[in-house]
């Protein structure tokens, strides 16, 4: 199912300081004409204040439910429900820039300041200081690079959360890692035809 969106007029705060700097990506992944980083913010931040849209989503008090959106420039976009103490589990987007606001609730997410290897690794061993985290409120929202490892949950024991997210390009595989400790390990790769 997918939904197209209004233009909405585009908030003075649409650009966010804390964009990854630009990635260099093989001509044939990304066209001339591709979604930067700071638009897919703008098109989450703007989709977020849609409040029928946002309404319409089916909330599950058991797991995630989600509607696929029609996302700017040819790329992936979701909104997506969290129940109470739900979460992703440490994952990356591989090749894709994605960015995610909140519409309503608060999410927190964890993520790695460091670059990690893109293949010919199983496990690894995390540096110290490479840990961040950062509670995004109703309205707040990020960009983030290709390989962006993080995990994002509803710490909240009894508010549903609501994001939306967008990709671009569409993603061509998630990367779910588990953690203990300092140690980060490669479980699983999914492809799209496992998520939608």
């Amino acid at each position: 199912m997918s939904a197209s969106l209004p233009s909405l007029p585009t908030p003075a705060s649409a650009v966010d300081t804390d964009l990854p700097a630009p990635a260099a990506v093989s001509p044939a992944a990304v066209s001339s004409d591709a979604p930067t980083a700071a638009e897919l913010l703008d098109f989450v931040r703007r989709t977020a204040q849609d409040t029928a849209l946002v309404a319409s989503l089916p909330l599950d008090p058991e797991g995630r439910t989600w509607l696929r959106l029609e996302g700017p420039g040819g790329s992936e976009a979701w909104l997506i429900s969290w129940p109470p103490g739900t979460g992703t589990g440490w994952h990356d987007h591989a090749e894709s820039t994605g960015a995610f606001t909140v519409a309503a609730g608060a999410l927190k997410e964890y993520s790695l300041a460091a670059r990690l290897p893109t293949d010919g690794w199983k496990t690894l061993e995390l540096s110290e200081g490479v840990d961040r985290a950062r509670l995004l409120a109703t309205g707040q929202g990020r960009a983030f690079g290709r390989h962006h490892v993080h995990e994002v949950l509803n710490e909240s024991g009894q508010e549903h959360a609501v994001s939306v997210h967008a990709y671009y390009p569409p993603l061509p595989q998630i990367r779910r890692y588990s953690r203990t400790g300092a140690v980060l390990r490669l479980e699983q790769t999914e492809r799209p035809e496992d998520w939608q």
